[in-house]
């Protein structure tokens, strides 16, 4: 059985973000979106897809706060059986003479 295309042990390609030469099945298709271009790139010019740009994709439940919350009652008392007010400070300031000599 006969194939469309020639095979490609010595196929030459250019990178088509470098533009230098490379054999053809050394470059790789760049992905976008999970999805294959028409951009090929040579190994130095080649990244994969970074994770990070998997946010939002998925759905996340990361559950930190509670519904409802009660507040515990078990210290309240022993924090507000005790009020001691504060007596008021009076402060009489004296202003004596400074003699500076030279």
């Amino acid at each position: 059985m006969s194939s469309q295309f020639a095979s490609d042990k010595r196929a030459i390609a250019e990178c088509d973000i470098c533009g230098f030469q490379y054999k053809l099945k050394e470059l790789r298709r760049i992905m976008e979106n999970h999805r294959a271009t028409s951009v090929k790139a040579c190994p130095e010019c080649w990244n994969a897809e970074h994770p990070q740009d998997d946010l939002g994709r998925y759905r996340v439940a990361d559950a930190q706060a509670i519904r409802d919350p009660r507040p515990d009652f078990a210290g309240y008392a022993q924090s507000r059986a005790v009020i001691i007010p504060a007596k008021p400070v009076v402060v009489f300031p004296k202003v004596r003479d400074v003699i500076v000599s030279t």
